[in-house]
């Protein structure tokens, strides 16, 4: 069965249009049945339509029978960490404010795979159940994941000035303070999230400020999160941007690691250095869990994807933004995050997001990808995929030259508005 509602990371959509108090309370009676009506941890992010939502999926599990645990504002990796036999995460992770979602975890802290999304959705027509269970609030969820962070991952940091960009989201408060934690000088920004304002401007998807601060402010590094912490990005002591691949590169070699596990999306440059390493490479599907389940198949414990989601299954369930921070600053030993950094070449990348009306690719669109692949014969390639979470086809280009990577991205582009616009 195709899933109607669930996309790369949970059910995702504009508050009020999409996603609907009514919905999420079904996603949450659903939800409940199928871990057979027991305990269900939820979290959310900073968003304002995140209170009301969390209520309706509260309603969604009690009138299963189940328990419902809230523990207020948490990073996503908090709640894998704490789930029940459930976790849930009110949150659209990296989306603009007026988006929001549901994430789930098993009560192992993995999410859920496809099959058991298609088994959820098939339950969201239920009927509310005679008994009813209760809702209980907690309010040490938040002190208790730091800890964990911090004495797994943390490591000596003094005398590192880091700026911290906690996207105003649930980093928030939390995050900053980890750090000094270490012993580094910290400066916050991004931290002081109204409700609305949740990865605008910015955090992960929007490095301009964090970028600014540490170039103007002459800081060793910056580290931003997204709005509900499983992404991390980084900013050398130049203001320059470090992706996730160069982040996973970085700590490939610093914990001499054997295999890593990345996307479709991941810069060929990665490839190339992995190789020179002799560490093998396990190529998924975008999207995080799909690198979770190849860690766990493969026995590895790192991997991650471009956008910012690093794993580290050491003493770990899941992607951990603050862990990953904690991680690269240890990475650094003395350096300078720019020189870290230069282990990897960088392939020229060019991408675009046009937005559809329909997001199958037709045959034209194919047979463009297929024939321009074969002409580049593995010194480039093109990749054309549909956004699990918008109305988006994405499109990468990468060659040896970036000028080729451009042209090949535009004439792509093109295409699909046309094909499908």
């Amino acid at each position: 069965m195709a899933r109607k509602y669930f996309g790369t990371d949970g059910v995702r959509g504009i508050v009020g249009e999409f996603l609907t108090p009514e919905l999420v309370e079904r996603l949450g009676r659903a939800a409940s049945l199928w871990t057979g009506a027991a305990k269900v941890f939820v979290g959310r992010d900073t968003r304002a339509s995140g209170v009301e939502l969390e209520e309706a999926f509260a309603r969604g599990v009690i009138s299963a029978g189940g328990d419902c645990i809230l523990g207020g504002v948490l990073p996503t990796p908090a709640v894998a960490l704490l789930a029940l036999d459930l976790g849930v995460v009110i949150s659209a992770s990296h989306n603009p404010p007026e988006y929001n979602g549901v994430k789930f975890f098993d009560a192992q802290g993995h999410k859920l795979s496809d099959a058991s999304e298609e088994q959820i959705e098939e339950l969201l027509a239920a009927a509310p159940g005679i008994d009813q269970g209760r809702i209980e609030h907690v309010e040490v969820a938040t002190d208790s994941y730091r800890q964990h962070i911090l004495d797994r991952f943390g490591c000596d940091l003094a005398g590192l000035r880091i700026a911290v960009d906690c996207a105003n989201g649930a980093y928030s408060g939390l995050a900053p303070g980890a750090f000094e934690q270490c012993g580094a000088e910290v400066l916050a920004i991004g931290d002081n999230p109204d409700g609305t304002n949740i990865n605008v401007g910015c955090g992960a998807t929007d490095l301009a400020l964090l970028q600014r601060t540490v170039a103007e402010g002459g800081f060793d590094l910056g580290i931003a999160f997204d709005g509900d912490g499983d992404r991390m990005l980084a900013v050398d002591e130049n203001g320059a941007a470090i992706d996730g691949d160069q982040i996973i590169a970085i700590l490939a070699l610093d914990q001499e690691v054997d295999q890593v596990a990345v996307t479709v999306m991941t810069n060929l440059g990665l490839h190339v250095l992995m190789r020179e390493h002799d560490i093998r490479v396990h190529t998924t599907d975008v999207g995080d869990r799909y690198v979770l389940e190849a860690l766990q198949r493969e026995g590895g414990i790192l991997g991650g994807e471009q956008s910012g989601h690093i794993i580290c299954l050491r003493d770990h369930v899941t992607g951990d933004g603050l862990a990953a921070g904690l991680l690269l600053c240890g990475a650094l030993k003395g350096r300078r995050l720019s020189e870290a950094a230069a282990v990897m070449t960088l392939y020229p990348q060019c991408k675009e997001n046009v937005r559809v009306e329909a997001k199958e690719l037709t045959p034209a669109i194919v047979s463009e990808v297929e024939r321009l692949n074969r002409e580049w014969d593995g010194k480039g390639r093109v990749l054309v995929r549909p956004s699990g979470t918008e109305p988006l086809i994405r499109v990468l280009a990468e060659a040896e030259n970036a000028e080729v990577a451009s042209e090949a991205c535009a004439s792509i582009a093109k295409l699909v508005q046309r094909e499908l616009g």
